[in-house]
């Protein structure tokens, strides 16, 4: 309720219930579908698999319909389509949804090129629909804290920061999947596991200049057609330095997923297997700045992910739509990222 003037007029501010459909019922889509569920403002009204008798038996679960064809998908009413397709299809998926007149809600990576990712802008421009990007781990409480801290300049100067991403795809990870380890659907592991970080990067930091990398396949021939393994140093924009390490060949399960960040004024490092505890902190003036709070990862089974806060994604979307948030992760800030990876793969190649 509003009080305007002096008469306290009360006017109801009316919250419009979102309807949502969901391309791709693997593990990821099944996540949003539960939290779309869950949410009080918002329906869970449609979902598309190319596995109708797996979209079925979800629907019945979900409350919502399956549509057997992605044209009938299309045409059912909508107001807000989540891209949970492989890698490869993003783009494809994200452009025919906002041409029907869909707002988009895509996962990580954006889409696998810059070219493909300025497509689906033009595109969200041209059809004035929003066009929102995955990114949760924005949302992990040490890196809600330190980027606060960063944004205040509480850090002072940033001297470096070091990423490192050491976790475990064995080969029933890969041999489960009809598309994980290909290089047209999934991209590579910059793509598929450690885009967040990429992302976190250049959320905190901004964005990298003069890369020089390295990357080889050193565990998973036949599996793959890409790496497994990389190291990359960088400079940021305001010349710090950095560097990237990671590996998917971590025996047996993972082991770190973690910023550490040498600075004027502090050394912080957040880690965890999935940037999700504070590690090491120590600031001028011995204040702790930084708490251990945070949430459970993903848990698929057979591997973990990310941080498991899809639900404030689901959550942002929805109060963006009711004109009560902006957008946590637009579509340029997508495309930032996966111009990030490919001048990182592309510096392996000179």
């Amino acid at each position: 309720m509003l009080i305007i003037g002096q008469k306290s007029l009360l006017i109801e501010l009316k919250t419009m219930n979102i309807k949502f459909g969901i391309i791709g019922c693997g593990n990821i889509g099944l996540r949003h579908a539960k939290h779309i569920y869950e949410h009080k403002e918002g329906t869970l009204a449609n979902i598309y698999d190319l596995n109708f008798s797996r979209s079925s038996v979800i629907s019945k679960e979900y409350s919502c319909r399956a549509s057997e064809k992605f044209d009938d998908f299309l045409s059912s009413d909508l107001d807000i389509v989540n891209i949970c397709t492989p890698n490869g299809l993003h783009a494809e998926h994200a452009i025919k949804c906002m041409n029907a007149g869909k707002h988009v809600l895509v996962e990580k990576p954006m889409a696998l090129s810059s070219a493909d990712c300025e497509k689906m802008i033009h595109t969200s421009l041209r059809t004035n629909k929003q066009l929102f990007v995955v990114k949760q781990n924005r949302h992990n409480p040490p890196v809600v804290a330190l980027k606060e801290k960063i944004d205040n300049n509480q850090l002072g100067r940033i001297y470096s920061v070091i990423i490192n991403c050491f976790w475990n795809r064995n080969e029933n990870y890969y041999k489960s999947s009809s598309w994980k380890g290909s290089k047209d659907l999934d991209g590579g592991t910059l793509f598929t596991q450690f885009s967040h970080f990429i992302d976190i990067l250049y959320y905190l930091f901004g964005d990298i200049k003069e890369v020089f990398g390295q990357i080889k396949n050193v565990s998973h021939d036949g599996l793959i057609e890409f790496e497994d393994t990389g190291f990359f140093n960088f400079q940021l924009e305001n010349n710090s330095l950095g560097s990237l390490n990671y590996t998917t060949s971590a025996y047996k399960k993972n082991m770190e997923g973690s910023i550490l960040v040498f600075a004027e004024n502090a050394t912080i490092k957040i880690g965890g297997q999935y940037l999700n505890t504070v590690e090491y902190q120590s600031l001028k003036g011995d204040k702790i700045i930084l708490n251990n709070k945070s949430n459970k990862a993903n848990d698929y089974g057979s591997y973990q992910g990310s941080m498991s806060n899809h639900d404030l994604v689901i959550n942002n979307v929805i109060n963006t739509l009711n004109g009560r948030e902006s957008i946590m992760t637009n579509a340029l800030e997508g495309m930032k990222v996966v111009n990030i990876i490919e001048r990182m793969y592309a510096s392996t190649k000179a």
